[in-house]
């Protein structure tokens, strides 16, 4: 049986230079999914829906591939944390989150268009933010220009500065995309990792 394509449900860049890890050949496609959050709907709950969304959105009619789905869900004390788009949010973001633990889940879905099925992972990781003060904020936000990222923050870059400590079972959740997880999935579906 030949292995399907695979198929990234996601125009992030981020989530793409991820999956290039695994050393797998993969295509992008940009999902239609409609990200209104749903009134009373938990975080983790509402990442899984729409990583689930997205794998949908994304294979279309597509036959003989494998889709994947992903999306991220911050909160800070209940609240959504959205990405920024500007500088200012940015800064405010940061400001906010200084002193105290930013959550966030990760949900993956892969999406096996040969027989429908969906599995499915969230991840929950715990960001603890040290004590940062509006001269930290400023200089982090204007040299990394994090506007697309939710907490406005790149763990992967200098971000890794603003933090006293990550708990999370998979470090590239945080990212955007579990690889732990998703490889984990992909075998399942019969794809062969190094």
């Amino acid at each position: 049986m030949n292995t399907p394509r695979l198929l990234l449900g996601s125009t992030s860049r981020y989530r793409a230079e991820l999956l290039r890890r695994l050393a797998v050949e993969f295509d992008t496609c940009a999902p239609d999914t409609d990200e209104t959050p749903r009134p009373g709907e938990a975080p983790a709950a509402r990442a899984l829906r729409l990583a689930v969304a997205k794998a949908t959105a994304a294979a279309g009619d597509r036959r003989d591939v494998l889709v994947i789905g992903s999306d991220q869900v911050a909160e800070l004390g209940g609240e959504l944390l959205r990405k920024p788009g500007d500088a200012a949010r940015a800064r405010a973001q940061l400001a906010a989150s200084a002193g105290r633990e930013v959550r966030f889940h990760t949900a993956l879905c892969l999406l096996d268009t040969r027989s429908g099925l969906a599995r499915t992972h969230v991840d929950h990781t715990r960001v603890a933010f040290r004590p940062l003060d509006a001269g930290e904020i400023a200089r982090y936000v204007e040299r990394e220009q994090p506007l697309d990222c939710a907490g406005s923050f790149k763990c992967e870059g200098l971000g890794i500065s603003l933090f006293e400590r990550i708990d999370s079972e998979d470090p590239t959740a945080l990212v955007g995309l579990p690889l732990i997880a998703l490889a984990r999935l992909l075998r399942e579906a019969g794809v062969v990792l190094p």
